[in-house]
Formats: C-alpha cells, structure tokens, sequence
C-alpha cells in the first residue's frame, strides 16, 4: 500500500529536490540566453494575462512529450538533458509538480519560478499580449 500524502507535503518534498528561481533571476538567465522559460498555463489565462515574451508555450499535458531529449515529438529547443527549463503556470504550484516530472525524464536542471507568472508580471517585468 502506498504512502498517503497531501498536496502541501508532497509540493514542499518535490521542492526539495532541486533549487526554484525568483521571477528578476529567471528574467536575467533568459535574457542572457542561459535558461529557457516555459509557459505551461493554458490558454484562457494567457489570452487574460499576457505572456512573457521569448517564453516558450507548452501547455501541461504536452510538456513530457516536447521537452524529452529523447523524445520522438520534442521540440528543436530540447537539445539535451542539461537544458535549464524554468516552468511557469499561473502561481508557482503545478509548475513545481512539472518541474519534478522533467527530472525524472533526466532533465536535471529543470526548476521552476517561485509565484509563478503572477510573481513575474508584478515584479513589473516584460509581459506582452497575444
């Protein structure tokens, strides 16, 4: 029988394994061409919200897929398994739960941004509209 297990113990035990960036760090690492974002929100709140410009768009139930090195359906971006790919979603939960599903495909650098794409638009940085 397997571990029963809330939601708020299992984000803070897949948080663990590895390091989540501030919104103005994932701004810079992007610009500098040393991360790459990646929108897994849908589209309903893109089209309310913005986007961040440069972000790849990958909504969650395809991000395994396109982002696997390996993969038959990834993307050009998934070069390899030492890609840095910071998730975003909407406020920073299911971007941690897809950031631990990238590391067991091997993508050891995956994280994800802390507050998620509302952290970024009110750290005030660059947001434009589909």
């Amino acid at each position: 029988m397997s571990e029963q297990v809330g939601i708020d113990a299992l984000l803070e035990r897949v948080r663990d394994g590895y390091r989540r960036v501030e919104p103005r760090a994932a701004h810079e690492a992007a610009e500098a061409g040393t991360a790459l974002l990646v929108d897994i929100r849908y589209a309903a709140l893109r089209e309310r919200d913005g986007v961040i410009p440069g972000a790849l768009v990958i909504e969650r139930n395809e991000l395994e897929w396109r982002l696997d090195p390996q993969g038959s359906h990834r993307l050009p971006e998934a070069t390899d398994h030492d890609l840095r790919v910071v998730v975003v979603c909407d406020e920073g939960y299911a971007s941690s739960l897809a950031a631990e599903s990238l590391h067991r495909l091997g993508l050891h650098r995956a994280t994800d941004l802390i507050g998620g794409f509302q952290a970024w638009r009110a750290a005030g940085l660059p947001v434009t509209f589909p």
